[in-house]
């Protein structure tokens, strides 16, 4: 059985083909970077729609497959923009009609998890889920996947992007400061938000930019925003997994693949006697790969959808899934 799954939340779309034992065949995808500002909804949707055909004839190529082997169409309901969205819902809702195969909607956050459980070793993890737009600890406890720790403002990427475009650093800045942060090594102060098992980054954002306008190096900005953010996000997880008991924790989101970011979680986890899995990095990134699986796991448990069923969901929780393939 092949599922592909096209996937556009927000910046990146992409188009992957798995076959049932979570091979990725082909996993393709294009992102829009803005030459200046942020991400405007409505530029990113059209870049989509411009994409996502040549990205669909791209990834049968690549799987070497022609598009009457694909068994089920999956696509990301939610969350994110919803321009972006309803184009890449309407793609998947076109082939899904054209090829007569079964569509499902799919949770872009659990994709994020079932994608590192099927391509990793690790078999019920909590997930430290870092993203631009989404940074959360999510675990599965009772049939779902349930929010133990979240951003109370904005996400870790996204406050990176943020940071990195006030001080004049291209999109996605995330990589860029990663490599300046190597040549810091003055920890600057700034405000560590953990309040309970959440956190928060919108102070920090605002208290670097201070720092930086009384002259602080970007090199010791980007390390120390890196030591206080992963800190923080190190924490909450391993609180998370004391309080529900877990020995696995698997990294997912763009931020996974952050080296320095890897180091701390896995420090915790080893001190811990707990393991550590990251997937490959281009399946921490947003992909459409992560929606195949997932759809297809979804698919071969019984999930079924109508195309009224397909209505996207910008606010689309994790913890709103029923995982009934678990």
């Amino acid at each position: 059985m092949l599922a592909l799954g096209i996937e556009g939340t927000a910046h990146t779309v992409g188009v992957g083909i798995v076959d049932g034992s979570c091979r990725v065949l082909a996993n393709v995808y294009g992102m829009i970077k803005p030459e200046k500002g942020g991400i405007h909804p409505r530029e990113a949707a059209n870049h989509h729609a411009e994409a996502v055909v040549p990205l669909l004839q791209k990834a049968l190529d690549v799987a070497g497959i022609g598009p009457d082997a694909v068994d089920i169409i999956a696509f990301s309901q939610g969350p994110g923009l919803g321009p972006c969205l309803r184009t890449v819902a309407t793609a998947a809702r076109a082939l899904a009609l054209t090829l007569r195969v079964p569509i499902v909607g799919v949770n872009h956050c659990v994709a994020h998890l079932e994608i590192g459980r099927g391509t990793t070793e690790c078999e019920d993890p909590a997930l430290l889920y870092v993203s631009g737009g989404n940074t959360q600890v999510i675990a599965f406890s009772r049939g779902r996947y349930r929010v133990f720790g979240e951003t109370l403002d904005i996400g870790i990427g996204n406050m990176l992007d943020k940071f990195g475009r006030e001080v004049g650093l291209p999109f996605p800045s995330g990589p860029i400061l990663e490599k300046l942060a190597r040549d810091g090594s003055i920890l600057l102060p700034l405000p560590y938000s953990v309040k309970g098992m959440d956190v928060a980054f919108s102070g920090m954002f605002t208290a670097a930019l201070g720092l930086r306008r009384d002259g602080a190096r970007l090199e010791e900005l980007a390390f120390s925003i890196q030591e206080v953010a992963f800190a923080m996000l190190t924490e909450v997880t391993e609180r998370a997994m004391a309080h529900i008991g877990k020995d696995e924790v698997l990294l997912g989101g763009g931020v996974a693949r952050n080296r320095r970011l890897q180091e701390m979680v896995g420090r915790m986890a080893s001190d811990r006697g707990a393991r550590m899995f990251v997937p490959p990095g281009d399946l921490c990134i947003d992909n459409g790969a992560m929606i195949a699986w997932t759809g297809l796991e979804m698919h071969r448990a019984g999930v079924r959808m109508s195309l009224d069923d397909t209505v996207v969901d910008q606010r689309f929780r994790t913890d709103e899934v029923a995982v009934t393939w678990r």
